[in-house]
């Protein structure tokens, strides 16, 4: 769970140019159906299939749980495939961009919720990491109008020591290694929160400045409209001279037209 999208959409056939990176015009042509897609599609399409193997046999055969270890390390491993190489080659997608949080999401909260179940892993532990993603989730989207929360190498990290406690966690470990994992977990949990606070800090900022530079735009576009109508008024007012004085001409006209019929 990297908190930023990075699967996109690919090309239809273009080619890298040079440098691994593809052209403006590639990515304009680029199709829904690209690795990076793919990859993220094999990731949600897991969940289930990890979920299944876990609690197959009632959930503590040593065998079953190594392959559901197995389908984890998989998914979590696509999880740093696609964002590689939707970040190399511009292969972006609105697709892209909401299912790639979605299966990063999905497969660690299958993981987590499924061990408390068990009974291996403590509710506490899965209700402060779940909050988090949700919590920051929905903060994304209350500031996406102004910014985009960029990942951290903090988040990166957290990411990394959630699944690698986790994935301890599927494994029917014992002795030292159980210790270990229960460590593991305890800094997982510690990244959370810390994380979890920053990106609310990176988030108020980001919506301040948001706010702000959407006032200042508001003034600018007020300041340049008064400008604009102030310079129609001005251009007006001699033709309104003009027609007035035009009127009075007529009307001089008239009257001395009036005045000799008269005579």
């Amino acid at each position: 769970m990297t908190g930023v999208p990075a699967s996109a959409a690919g090309g239809s056939g273009a080619k890298p140019v040079r440098g691994g990176k593809l052209g403006t015009a590639a990515v304009n042509q680029a199709s829904l159906w690209n690795i990076a897609n793919i990859l993220t599609m094999v990731r949600l399409l897991l969940v289930p299939g990890f979920v299944l193997l876990l609690f197959h046999d009632g959930g503590y055969d040593p065998v079953w749980r190594a392959f559901a270890w197995a389908a984890f390390a998989v998914a979590m491993i696509t999880d740093l495939f696609d964002g590689h190489l939707a970040r190399a080659y511009n292969l972006v997608t609105d697709f892209g961009k909401i299912a790639d949080p979605i299966a990063d999401k999905a497969i660690m909260g299958a993981a987590l919720v499924s061990l408390s179940i068990l009974g291996d892993l403590p509710w506490w532990i899965t209700g402060v990491i779940l909050a988090r993603e949700l919590g920051i989730t929905l903060m994304r989207f209350w500031v996406i109008r102004h910014a985009v929360i960029p990942a951290s190498r903090g988040g990166k990290l957290k990411t990394l020591a959630q699944g690698t406690a986790a994935g301890m966690y599927v494994l029917v470990l014992t002795g030292p290694l159980a210790t270990l994992r229960f460590w593991v977990m305890m800094v997982a949990v510690v990244l959370t929160v810390v994380t979890g606070l920053d990106y609310v800090r990176q988030a108020v900022v980001l919506r301040r400045q948001g706010l702000a530079a959407e006032r200042a735009a508001a003034a600018e576009r007020a300041e340049e409209t008064l400008r604009t109508t102030a310079g129609t008024a001005a251009d007006a007012a001699p033709a309104a001279g003009a027609v007035a004085g035009a009127k009075d001409v007529h009307a001089a006209v008239e009257a001395r037209d009036a005045a000799e019929a008269e005579r």
